[in-house]
């Protein structure tokens, strides 16, 4: 998970509430909500089933949508060592993405999010005179998420099983099997360390002030989107199913 989160698209390919076969049994209450939790979450399969990572991370226009307010800040504050107008030229390249999507006729939910995202971290920045606080709000979006994994580790109802099981239309009849239990577990804890280590190597950075600054920017960039596509993919491989059970959701499919 990148600190914005995947945009939505009506072609999503994860099965939701309304989408089960005519002869499927009714969903639980709970088993819909995770339904139309998977569903929003915004993740996206290719045509043989896999997580497409790329387009679930937003597509190259939404990853460069995340990365590139953060680069024009760096750059321009480099360069000009002013931080009104660093920030300025940061809103302004978040906003030309919107504009970009409206001219496109794409949905405009994760540029909005990012002008949002990037509006509050320059005028946290603006506020405290400390161009290093531009990034602050990015450390409590990711503990955010941190404590919202781990406690759905505790409450056995981990993500990566709600975000996986629909794409491989195991619905949530996976907590009825142990392994597959403790396999959603362990890729939630993957993602889980993908966001720990962000903190674990930036907050020291942030700490530095701004001699740390270049160096918290640049791996803000590669620790955004690059890294979580990696974590979600290695969730994705560690939680596969053993090919019986492959062969048993098949039949049953079949059936």
């Amino acid at each position: 998970m990148t600190e914005q989160q995947p945009e939505q698209s009506s072609d999503n390919a994860t099965p939701g509430p309304g989408r089960q076969g005519a002869g499927a049994a009714p969903q639980s209450p709970v088993a819909g909500l995770a339904a139309e939790y998977a569903a929003k979450a915004g993740l996206h399969r290719t045509h043989d089933g896999r997580v497409d990572v790329l387009r679930s991370a937003g597509g190259v226009q939404g990853i460069a949508e995340s990365i590139v307010p953060g680069l024009v800040f760096l750059m321009a504050f480099t360069v000009t060592r002013e931080l009104t107008l660093s920030l300025v030229a940061a809103l302004a390249s978040a906003a030309a993405f919107t504009i970009a999507r409206l001219a496109q006729r794409r949905p405009l939910t994760q540029a909005l999010a990012g002008v949002v995202g990037v509006g509050i971290s320059a005028w946290l920045a603006n506020t405290t005179g400390k161009a290093e606080d531009f990034y602050l709000p990015g450390f409590f979006t990711n503990a955010a998420y941190i404590l919202a994994m781990v406690v759905s580790i505790i409450v056995k109802w981990p993500v990566a099983g709600l975000l996986f099981g629909f794409i491989r239309n195991e619905g949530v009849e996976w907590r009825k099997d142990p392994d597959r239990v403790k396999a959603y577990r362990l890729g939630t804890w993957i993602i889980v360390a993908v966001l720990a280590l962000r903190l674990i190597v930036q907050v020291p950075l942030y700490l530095m002030g701004a001699d740390g600054l270049a160096a918290l920017a640049t791996t803000r960039l590669i620790m955004g989107a690059p890294l979580y596509i990696l974590g979600v993919w290695v969730a994705w491989l560690v939680t596969r199913p053993a090919p019986a059970d492959v062969e048993d959701q098949a039949g049953g499919q079949a059936a």
